[in-house]
């Protein structure tokens, strides 16, 4: 499966469902057919439309789409997305909100790699920019990375958030989500080791796979079903020629959104299916409900295959950070040096991703943390994607995250030394 063949292949069939669609919609639209009072000609055109916009957006990077917020003062105020570190494999980006004063909680957010970008977590950035000044980790899609710019793993992403957390300096609250959270622990334990007066206020840590072992889910039940033989053999491919990161090998994002319909076959049909009936009546609109989630959904980027194989390989089959063995830079990487950080665990009833459990089995970890600074929190009834996203997010677990926040918040003791952005 290493070929370029195999990836320029799922490339090319994509390219021609988008181009399929968007004759299908030309074509039936012209107005002589408007004549012919046959429906095949509006549902031919609906067809189009849908097809074409779900095999192109497949390809796009989707906009955060926050372009303003309303201030205490009760005005507008402008949102400005700036880099403040750059590397080749993600940024460290600040939303910036004009004319306001620094806010009393700066919150980095660590988003997931996972297949979907940063934007994924759009709805949890934009509800907690009133309150914080927040700050996001934007991974890059590894199709678009040349291959001299290396490698990128399991401890390279640790290594990422090491740098962002120095850059922030000690008075920076970190979120994180589903599949950084094991990492995001282990950079707080390594900055705790390496240089403590770097180390974050609080981290809460919301529906990760700490623990793969502390509850089965399809997830960990494949984990433990393949080999990393099969694995390798099945999921990785070669870039294509069409992007600049020609004959990196990477676990394809359209390989995965096969996986992710795959799970939910009969759903996801029936959604296109309704679709298509509401644009030939007219009712379908740029910004409705089905196109909302699904112009994120279908929105995948790749990942380096040195990053998804070791991710399976060390967090989910030899558990490196359950067992607490898990090793950076050839330093092995003690959670039990975590002595002062806030440490809040969320998750969900019904997470079938990350399932309740997973992501708790982290307090466990933290042996010498005090207990006053452990805190956790179940959510009845909410999914994987609720409790960041969802109703359950807006109406008790955001509150809850900002006053966890607020109850840790204080003078740091020195800041550090802020790194220069580098690339």
């Amino acid at each position: 499966m290493k070929y370029m063949a195999t990836y320029d292949l799922m490339e090319t069939a994509r390219n021609t469902n988008e181009w399929l669609g968007a004759t299908a919609r030309a074509m039936a639209s012209y107005p002589v057919f408007a004549l012919s009072a046959n429906p095949l000609f509006q549902l031919t055109a609906a067809w189009g439309e849908v097809t074409e916009r779900t095999f192109s957006r497949m390809v796009t990077k989707p906009d955060w789409g926050i372009r303003s917020i309303v201030g205490a003062d009760g005005t507008d105020h402008l949102v400005d997305i700036t880099p403040v570190v750059e590397k080749d494999f993600g940024n460290l980006i600040k939303f910036s909100v004009r004319r306001r004063e620094k806010m009393a909680r700066q919150i980095l957010v660590v988003t997931p790699m996972s297949g979907h970008y940063a934007t994924l977590l759009r709805p949890t950035v934009a509800s907690l920019l009133p309150d914080a000044d927040v700050y996001v980790t934007d991974w890059h899609n590894a199709r678009d990375i040349p291959v001299s710019a290396g490698k990128f793993d399991v401890e390279d992403y640790v290594l990422y958030l090491v740098d962002f957390m120095r850059h922030l300096g000690p008075d920076t609250h970190v979120v994180a989500v589903c599949q950084p959270v094991p990492l995001t622990l282990a950079a707080t334990a390594y900055l705790a080791a390496e240089d403590p007066e770097a180390q974050p206020r609080s981290l809460t840590l919301m529906g990760g796979p700490v623990d793969p072992d502390a509850a089965a889910t399809e997830v960990t039940d494949f984990g433990r079903r393949v080999t990393m033989g099969q694995l390798e053999h099945m999921a990785i491919q070669r870039v294509g020629f069409k992007y600049k990161g020609a004959g990196r090998l990477v676990y394809p994002g359209l390989l995965q959104l096969a996986g992710f319909m795959s799970m939910n076959a009969e759903r996801h049909g029936k959604a296109f299916q309704e679709q298509v009936m509401r644009a030939a009546r007219g009712e379908a609109s740029d910004h409705d409900a089905h196109n909302r989630f699904y112009d994120e959904y279908l929105a995948v980027m790749d990942m380096t295959a040195e990053f998804y194989l070791s991710t399976v390989e060390r967090i989910f089959k030899n558990r490196e950070i359950a067992r607490n063995e898990f090793v950076v830079a050839g330093k092995k990487v003690d959670l039990g040096a975590i002595t002062r950080v806030a440490v809040k665990i969320v998750e969900g009833e019904k997470d079938d991703i990350s399932a309740p459990g997973q992501c708790l089995a982290a307090l466990r970890l933290l042996t010498n943390l005090p207990e006053d600074k452990k805190a956790s929190h179940l959510e009845p009834g909410a999914g994987h994607y609720g409790i960041f996203a969802g109703k359950s997010w807006r109406l008790n677990i955001r509150p809850l995250v900002l006053a966890f926040i607020d109850a840790n918040s204080g003078k740091p003791a020195k800041s550090p030394v802020k790194l220069a952005a580098s690339q």
